[in-house]
C-alpha cells in the first residue's frame, strides 16, 4: 500500500492544484537540463539515475538525492515529470536533483532485496544500501559539474528507509538526511507485522504488484494476480486461512510475500533488517518526519529518531510529527482529517522546516534553529516545541480498568474482579465500518461506536473530565488475562469520547455526533509474543497471565468535558489476519484450526490491568 497511497496523495494534489503543477513543469524545463546515467557500483552493478541540473552555471549547487524502489520515471532525457518535489520552495531554490532506481528495481541492474540488511564491509565488493549511496555520491561529485561538494538525501516511506540506510558509514559529502515515514523494523511495528501480528490487508494488496517478478531491467511491472473484490472483510473471511492467498491467487510467485509468511517470528531474517541497531556514530544532520495518522510507518519515524538519540547523542537530530497520514505533509493542503479540523495548513508548516533544513546544511543559507522536537498536538490543535521527545517533564501515570466498564487513575480496590467473554474467529471484529476493497484511509481516527456494543469488545471509560489532560509519549499496556485457548491477539485502542452536543451537525437530519468515540491510537500484539518476539510461548489454558506491550506514541489533549476510553478486542479484521486462538504456525493453519475461545480480562486489586501513559499537562 505504500506506493498506492502516495500516488493517491499526489494525484489529489495535482488535480486540485493543476495550475501550480503546470507552472512547475514549465519552470522545470526552462531552468533544468535532464540527463540519465547508469552509475556503476563497486561490484560492477549499474544503477539507473536521472539527474536534473540547473541551467544557470553562474553558481555551484548541492545535490538533493532520492533513492526509490518505485521508479524514477518518466524515462528518457526528453521526458520531464510535472514536478521534481512537492516542496516548491526547494524546487525553486535550485538544487541538482537526483532520482535513482535502487538495486534490482525498474531500470537498475542487480538483485532486489527486501529492506536490504546493513552489512560490514569485509571486502571492496560487499554491498548494501549504504555502499550503493556512497558509490552514487562519489560518482556524482566527480562527474557532474558545478556541484558544491555537498549532498542531501530524502525520501518518504520505502525511500525513507533508503535515506536512513545511508546514515551508517556515510560518505563525507553527505551533510543532511531526512528519513520521512521510514520503513524501519517490519516485524515489530512497520508495514509487515505489528508486534508479531501480520497486516493482511495492506500486504496482500501491496505485494500483488510490488512483488511481481522481473527478468532484468523493466520500465513497468506486472501483477501476481488480477483478482478483484468490493468488500475486503467478506473477501478475506471467505478466503479462509492465509495460506489460501498463495494457493488461490499468488501461486508461490511472490518472493517477498513468501519470505514474510515463512519468517513469522523475529528470526535472523527480520533482525538483519532492523536498521535501528546500526544508527551509531551518525555524522550528517538528520530531520526525521512522521504522521500521527500514518497507518504504515508511524513506528518507523518515532523509533528512528529514538535510535539516533540513544546511539548517536551528539548528532544534530530533529523530529517533526504532524497530524498526517502516510506522506500527507507532501500534500498542497492538509488542514483536516477524519473529523479533525486543524485550523491551519500543516503541510506548509513542515515545508518551511524542510526548506530551511536543507538550505542551511547544503547551502549555508539562513539558519536552522528549529527545536529538536516539533510536535503537533491533536485535540488542542497546536504545534509545540520540545527539547526532546517524549517531553522530559512528562509524568508517568496509570489508567486502570475498573469494574462496571470504568476507567480511572486510581488503582482498583475490588477482589477477584474480571469480565468473561467469547472471541470467535468466524466473526472477527472489523477495523472499519465501511464496506470497501481498500484500506479505509480514515480508520486511524474513525468513530469506534460501530464496534463498541459488540460483546467481544470490552469498553472502559473515565468520568467526564473536569480539566484538560494531555498525553505525550508511548502507551504501555499491562493486562492480566486468561483464555481457554493457547493463543490470542490483543487490540488495544485509546479513544477520545466527545462531549454531548459537541460538533453537532448544522443539518438536524445528519447523524448525531454526541458521544463520538474518536480513535486516538490503536495497535495489536499477537499474544504468543508477549514475552519474546524470537521465541513465542503458548498460553496455559485457564492460567492468569500478564500481557505487556507498547503502543506508538500520542500527542493528544483530552478536553474538559470529554471522556478517556480504552477498548480491548481480539481481532481487527481484515487489517490483521485472524488468530486461530491456537498455538500453531498461522501461515500453515487449516480452516479447522480456527476455534472459539473464552477469555477473561482481570481488573482487581490483585490483578490491576492498566495502561501506563505520560501526562505532560
Amino acid at each position: 500500500m505504500k506506493k498506492i497511497l502516495l500516488l493517491l496523495l499526489f494525484c489529489t494534489t495535482v488535480s486540485v492544484y493543476g495550475q501550480t503543477a503546470k507552472e512547475d513543469s514549465t519552470f522545470l524545463r526552462e531552468n533544468y537540463v535532464k540527463i540519465e546515467r547508469l552509475i556503476p557500483m563497486r561490484d560492477g552493478v549499474k544503477l539507473f539515475t536521472a539527474i536534473y541540473i540547473p541551467k544557470d552555471a553562474s553558481q555551484k549547487y548541492p545535490f538533493l538525492l532520492t533513492r526509490t524502489p518505485y521508479s524514477c520515471a518518466p524515462y528518457g532525457e526528453d521526458n520531464y515529470p510535472r514536478r521534481l518535489t512537492s516542496n516548491q520552495a526547494l524546487f525553486r531554490e535550485k538544487y541538482i536533483f537526483v532520482r535513482q532506481d535502487v538495486r534490482g528495481r525498474y531500470m537498475s541492474e542487480g538483485q532486489f532485496e527486501e529492506v536490504t540488511p546493513h552489512k560490514p564491509k569485509k571486502s571492496k565488493k560487499d554491498t548494501d544500501e549504504s555502499s550503493d549511496t556512497f558509490d552514487t555520491i562519489e560518482w556524482l561529485l566527480k562527474n557532474i559539474r558545478n556541484n558544491n561538494g555537498r549532498v542531501g538525501l530524502t525520501g518518504i516511506s520505502y525511500p525513507g528507509f533508503y535515506a536512513t540506510a545511508a546514515l551508517p558509514d556515510a560518505h563525507p559529502a553527505l551533510k543532511a538526511v531526512s528519513p520521512q515515514a521510514p520503513v524501519t523494523d517490519e516485524f515489530i511495528g512497520d508495514d509487515a507485522y505489528h508486534n508479531g501480528a501480520f497486516f493482511l490487508l495492506d500486504n496482500a494488496s501491496f505485494m500483488n504488484s510490488f512483488d511481481a517478478p522481473r527478468n532484468g531491467p523493466v520500465q513497468q511491472y506486472g501483477r501476481l494476480s488480477n483478482h478483484r473484490f468490493k468488500n475486503a472483510y467478506d473477501f478475506y473471511l471467505e478466503l479462509g486461512p492465509i495460506k489460501n492467498v498463495n494457493e488461490l491467487y499468488f501461486k508461490q510467485r511472490g518472493k517477498i510475500w513468501n519470505e514474510y509468511l515463512e519468517h513469522n517470528t523475529y528470526d535472523a531474517y527480520w533482525q538483519a533488517r532492523n536498521i535501528r541497531q546500526h544508527l551509531k556514530n551518525i555524522k550528517p544532520a538528520v530531520l526525521v518526519v512522521g504522521g500521527w495518522f500514518d497507518a504504515e510507518d508511524l513506528f518507523g519515524a518515532l523509533r528512528t529518531y529514538e535510535a539516533i538519540e540513544k546511539q548517536s547523542p551528539a548528532n544534530k537530530n530533529h523530529l517533526v510529527m504532524g497530524p498526517w497520514t502516510h506522506g500527507a505533509w507532501a500534500a498542497a493542503t492538509w488542514d483536516k482529517y477524519a473529523g479533525y479540523t486543524f485550523g491551519s495548513n500543516t503541510a506548509d508548516y513542515f515545508k518551511d522546516i524542510e526548506t530551511r533544513f536543507f538550505n542551511y546544511y547544503l547551502k549555508d543559507k539562513g539558519s536552522f534553529n528549529q527545536a529538536e522536537a516539533s510536535i503537533f498536538e491533536t485535540g488542542s490543535n497546536q504545534w509545540r516545541e520540545y527539547e526532546s521527545w517524549p517531553p522530559r517533564h512528562a509524568k508517568s501515570e496509570k489508567l486502570y480498568l475498573q469494574a462496571g466498564g470504568k476507567l480511572s487513575f486510581t488503582a482498583p480496590e475490588t477482589e477477584n474482579t474480571h469480565i468473561e467473554y467469547i472471541s470467535d474467529p468466524a466473526r472477527p471484529v472489523p477495523y472499519t465500518a465501511n464496506h470497501i476493497a481498500w484500506r479505509d484511509p480514515e480508520y486511524m481516527a474513525a468513530d469506534q461506536r460501530f464496534v463498541s456494543t459488540r460483546p467481544d469488545v470490552q469498553v472502559f471509560q473515565s468520568e467526564i473530565l473536569t480539566e484538560d489532560i494531555t498525553l505525550s509519549g508511548p502507551l504501555v499496556v499491562n493486562f492480566f488475562f486468561s483464555t481457554s485457548g493457547s493463543d490470542a491477539d490483543f487490540v488495544v485502542k485509546l479513544v477520545d469520547v466527545l462531549a454531548e452536543q459537541e460538533n453537532a451537525p448544522a443539518n438536524p437530519r445528519a447523524p448525531s455526533q454526541e458521544g463520538l468515540q474518536q480513535l486516538v491510537r490503536g495497535d495489536v500484539l499477537r499474544g504468543k509474543f508477549r514475552n519474546s518476539f524470537e521465541k513465542p510461548e503458548p498460553f496455559i489454558p485457564g492460567a492468569i497471565t500478564p500481557v505487556t506491550f507498547t503502543l506508538n506514541d500520542v500527542a493528544h489533549t483530552f478536553k474538559k468535558g470529554h471522556r478517556i476510553m480504552i477498548q480491548v478486542q481480539h481481532s481487527w479484521f481484515p487489517l490483521v489476519d485472524r488468530n486461530p486462538q491456537k498455538f500453531i504456525d498461522i501461515s500453515k493453519a487449516e480452516a479447522s484450526d480456527f476455534q472459539k475461545a473464552t477469555h477473561q480480562l482481570y481488573f482487581s486489586k490483585q490483578y490491576p490491568s492498566h495502561v501506563e501513559v505520560l501526562i505532560s499537562r
